[in-house]
């Protein structure tokens, strides 16, 4: 009995630390809305903007934290096609969410795009494995969606139907582009570790999204000690830590999982804006916090049941 249990409690334990990755990751991601919005208030950025700093920042910190630890760069056709692939997707779903914002809204955006995303990963891997996802799995899926609908809410009145139809597109290819990130992240490619694999990741989607930046809006902002500050903390806590983290948790943890558990990135930013900006959540809010939680909750306990995706 000793001997036979034994692999199954290792594999508890890693499923365990893995989940503590992911949560860490989604918390993290929650500061970003925050420290996006700070830092492109006092520099007078756009949101494009901001996100092509985002990416850059953290994937600069990342790549010296690579290079400082005397770790060599990733090398092979497999590790550098998976880098350029993951910056192209991180470059189209920061694109694609804030085209959304554009059209629309921010609560149509974030709808779409974060509540989609299970539904997608949940899909594709259906298609592929042809392997119906656990009634646990469901049910957090399901949770999170009307969820996260009560707390962002839906966008008021106003908008063309052709707008709404266009931003809603946009946020859904958002989605699809985090999903992918999330599934290809749950397969590794040897010799390429998740730190490489997202900072030069980083490096690739900045680039790519810095010319739309400039063409649109521009890059240019007058530095000043706060706002260099909140641009390293922006690329460093929920950007190169956050992805990190996620990455990591992805090893143990399978994609249905962890796209549920990101789920904490808009929970945190809302009890974030309600303690430091004084946001008040209102009854359909808090409800929406509530049923948020409760499926991380579920979406951990169904992961602990199962093998990863």
């Amino acid at each position: 009995m000793l001997v036979s249990s034994t692999p199954m409690a290792a594999a508890r334990r890693r499923t365990g630390v893995g989940l503590s990755y992911l949560a860490l990751a989604g918390v993290l991601w929650g500061t970003g809305g925050l420290l996006g919005s700070l830092l492109g208030r006092h520099a007078g950025l756009s949101p494009v903007a901001v996100a092509t700093y985002r990416l850059a920042v953290g994937g600069v910190l990342l790549v010296l934290v690579l290079l400082l630890s005397g770790r060599p760069l990733p090398r092979g056709r497999a590790a550098w096609s998976r880098i350029v692939v993951l910056g192209m997707l991180f470059a189209l779903y920061q694109a694609c969410y804030f085209g959304a914002v554009a059209l629309t809204s921010v609560s149509l955006a974030t709808l779409v795009t974060i509540g989609t995303s299970p539904v997608l990963v949940l899909a594709a891997d259906w298609v592929t494995t042809r392997r119906r996802a656990s009634r646990r799995t469901v049910g957090a899926v399901c949770l999170a969606v009307v969820g996260l609908g009560l707390l962002v809410g839906l966008p008021a009145g106003g908008y063309a139907p052709g707008a709404v139809l266009a931003s809603a597109g946009l946020a859904l290819l958002s989605a699809a582009g985090f999903a992918t990130v999330t599934r290809l992240g749950a397969r590794p490619v040897v010799g390429l570790d998740e730190q490489a694999a997202v900072g030069l990741g980083f490096g690739v989607g900045g680039l790519l999204l810095a010319p739309i930046a400039v063409s649109t809006v521009g890059l240019g902002f007058q530095p000043s000690l706060l706002t260099v500050g909140l641009l390293v903390a922006l690329g460093a806590a929920p950007t190169a830590l956050a992805y990190t983290f996620y990455f990591r948790g992805l090893r143990t943890v399978g994609a249905s999982t962890a796209v549920v558990l990101a789920l904490l990135e808009p929970l945190t930013g809302a009890l974030l804006a309600s303690v430091l900006l004084h946001d008040r959540l209102g009854a359909a809010g808090v409800a929406g916090a509530a049923l948020l939680a409760a499926a991380v909750v579920l979406a951990g306990s169904a992961s602990g049941r199962s093998e990863p995706s």
